[in-house]
């Protein structure tokens, strides 16, 4: 099984990086590929700008990956209760190229925060967007107040409560890929 992780972040020090890092260890995935979204950087998306320059071959890129992958791990970040314009922005010039970027793969869908709403706005948002562009979201897990929570050192999630929620749900995740 080949599993594509990354988060909807432009952040050298991503913090939904972290988390989705250390989700897609926890998978029994026989490969595994950790993205980040500044190796895929355009322009802001619009039609006068793909008039401009056609459709990037970055775009095409991202969607290779997604492409290659038999499953994807995805943290949004938040941003003014929504998800962030890097991550927007890689998709939207994507999907004019394929409309079903995420190629109707299973989704592991996360999110995480300082705060103690664990950027579950931007998760919501991601619930209604994603799935028009393929997006199958078999599942969702959100990790409030995260330098509370996770071990930046360890690479994982400190809170045993929310630790052991996060490994169930990839257990079922898991078991109903085999299934």
């Amino acid at each position: 099984m080949k599993l594509l992780a990354f988060a909807g972040s432009s952040s050298t020090k991503s913090i939904n990086k972290q988390l989705a890092a250390y989700a897609a260890s926890l998978f029994d995935a026989a490969e595994t590929e950790i993205l980040d979204l500044n190796d895929f950087e355009l322009p802001l998306f619009s039609v006068d700008k793909e008039k401009k320059i056609g459709q990037p071959p970055v775009a095409r890129t991202f969607l290779d990956k997604i492409e290659w992958a038999d499953m994807l791990v995805i943290s949004v970040a938040e941003h003014n209760a929504g998800m962030t314009v890097a991550f927007k922005n890689i998709y939207d010039w994507a999907s004019r190229q394929k409309k079903l970027v995420f190629d109707n793969k299973p989704v592991l869908l996360l999110s995480t925060s300082p705060g103690g709403y664990g950027a579950k706005n931007a998760l919501e948002a991601a619930k209604i967007s994603l799935p028009r562009y393929g997006a199958d979201i078999r599942a969702e897990f959100s990790l409030p107040k995260f330098q509370e929570n996770f071990d930046v050192e360890a690479g994982k999630i400190s809170n045993k409560e929310f630790d052991d929620a996060l490994k169930d749900i990839i257990r079922n995740f898991e078991h109903e890929q085999k299934a």
